[in-house]
């Protein structure tokens, strides 16, 4: 994972658009594209060189906040009231345990690593998503936990997506299953471009629509809950990605009738300017066709199509098809895939911790997790591809029944202090546990680790140098890297 003898990546630079390339934007506009699935007309208006492949990441996070006692790093000592219900079991490395509900992974410990000591103060969701999905730690200026903010930080996707490269005519960064929506129905902050501008929001792929006003959480719809009331698997739920070659309600007489018209656009357009790049600019629009046209793009977004034996080995159920999704869209060229594992905070096990951990959510994460990082592996694509797994922040360290709880079971409350975040591939030493928290799970013991060190080494995973910077509409550079790689992993 060190940078030396890679090539260096060029910041980007922001295009100015003539008239003429804002009409030609607008004709993209006709097939139904955002800028953002066109990055190339950004490439075409400023003739950046080619960046070099890089390598590939998936960017697993968990919503809600993943509780590390009860995860990766339980304290069996500790007392009742910290320690919690579960016992730890062994894994295949020497000295480490983890949950007893993570089995498949406690197999395969030689394949991970993980660290117990990243810290950051926030303790409120929209903060912890704003934190953890972009890599920095301090609030922007404007920041609301109610919405999305132009002044927001841009979030990981958009970063990559703004300086990796275009392969096979995909985007180089997407967001899958779904949007996170809370169940109050606003967005929640962190998960789009913020400064870049809304061009540059992530591809996101929504194969995952079903939404409640309800607290109804799970991996769908094996492992459906209810917050409080236990397994709950609506009878309307569907796992189904978009299909591209017609766009949302483009029929094909309309679609055809789109692509002629932008045509005409063109023809008219040479008339008026020979300008050089007219080639270029042809190249892009029928890259933009291609993506629309294409079977490649279906082929990577259809898991029902996938070996039903590989689909039972990822589980038929959100989770499973999600991760499955992301490998296939790894495979297929897409350099950073973000997997929402779990809707609308489905980890913030606030009541029923216990139980909902052990029946809806650790089980098929243990077994979809497992399978990707299998599945890698047997395709030669593990060492190129690097898994992070991370939520808005940890637990506390107390175990308590809220006041108001409708289950009266109890839960861990929201804790930015520490949380542990889980690695593999991409280089990253299998059985290796960097950092360490105090001996309740409260705080960092040892080797402090911050979002920025996290966000460094998926760049750094990516081959990205660290003078890679974008530019905003002043052609201000921003720096990629606000931290240092997490040292110890490889």
């Amino acid at each position: 994972m060190s940078d030396a003898g890679r090539t260096k990546v060029a910041p980007c630079v922001h295009p100015r658009l003539s008239r003429r390339t804002a009409i030609q934007a607008g004709g993209i506009g006709l097939l139904g594209l955002g800028m953002n699935h066109v990055a190339g007309l950004r490439e075409m208006a400023t003739g950046a060189e080619t960046l070099p492949k890089p390598k590939a990441v998936i960017y697993i996070f968990l919503s809600g906040g993943l509780t590390q006692h009860d995860s990766f790093d339980p304290k069996p000592d500790a007392p009742d009231n910290i320690r919690g219900e579960f016992s730890p079991i062994a894994t295949e490395t020497p000295g480490v345990q983890i949950c007893e509900h993570l089995p498949m992974l406690a197999a395969r410990s030689n394949k991970w690593a993980q660290v117990r000591s990243l810290s950051h103060p926030y303790n409120e969701h929209s903060q912890g998503h704003q934190v953890m999905l972009s890599g920095r730690t301090p609030m922007p200026r404007g920041f609301s936990g109610n919405r999305p903010q132009a002044t927001d930080w841009p979030c990981l996707a958009s970063v990559v997506g703004r300086v990796a490269p275009r392969r096979n005519n995909l985007p180089p960064t997407a967001v899958l299953p779904e949007k996170l929506i809370h169940v109050s129905g606003r967005t929640i902050p962190g998960q789009f471009a913020g400064l870049m501008g809304s061009e540059h929001d992530p591809w996101f792929i929504e194969a995952s629509q079903f939404r409640t006003n309800e607290y109804i959480h799970g991996a769908f719809p094996q492992y459906g809950f209810h917050r409080w009331n236990g397994a709950t698997n609506p009878k309307d739920y569907v796992f189904e990605a978009p299909r591209f070659t017609l766009g949302q309600g483009v029929l094909k007489k309309r679609f055809s009738r789109r692509v002629n018209l932008l045509g005409e656009i063109e023809r008219q357009r040479r008339d008026l300017d020979q300008a050089a790049r007219v080639e270029q600019f042809d190249r892009y629009r029928q890259g933009a066709v291609s993506l629309l046209m294409s079977g490649g793009i279906h082929r990577a977004l259809d898991v029902h199509a996938a070996d039903p034996k590989l689909q039972d080995r990822y589980g038929r159920n959100s989770f499973g098809w999600s991760l499955l999704m992301a490998r296939q869209l790894v495979e297929a060229g897409c350099s950073l895939v973000q997997v929402n594992l779990g809707n609308d905070e489905a980890w913030d096990t606030h009541e029923s911790s216990f139980k909902n951990l052990r029946e809806f959510l650790l089980p098929p994460t243990d077994r979809a997790l497992s399978a990707l990082i299998d599945d890698l592996d047997e395709r030669s694509l593990l060492d190129d591809t690097l898994i992070v797994m991370a939520g808005e922040f940890g637990r506390t360290p107390k175990i308590f029944t809220f006041p108001g709880a409708k289950s009266k079971r109890p839960g861990r409350d929201h804790w930015g202090a520490v949380q542990t975040v889980f690695f593999a591939g991409g280089g990253v030493r299998g059985g290796n546990v960097v950092g360490s928290s105090d001996k309740i799970g409260a705080y960092p013991k040892s080797d402090l680790q911050r979002p920025e060190n996290m966000a460094a080494t998926i760049y750094q995973a990516l081959g990205l140098p660290r003078t890679t910077a974008w530019t905003d509409p002043l052609d201000r550079p921003n720096l990629v890297y606000h931290g240092e790689p997490i040292a110890g992993l490889t």
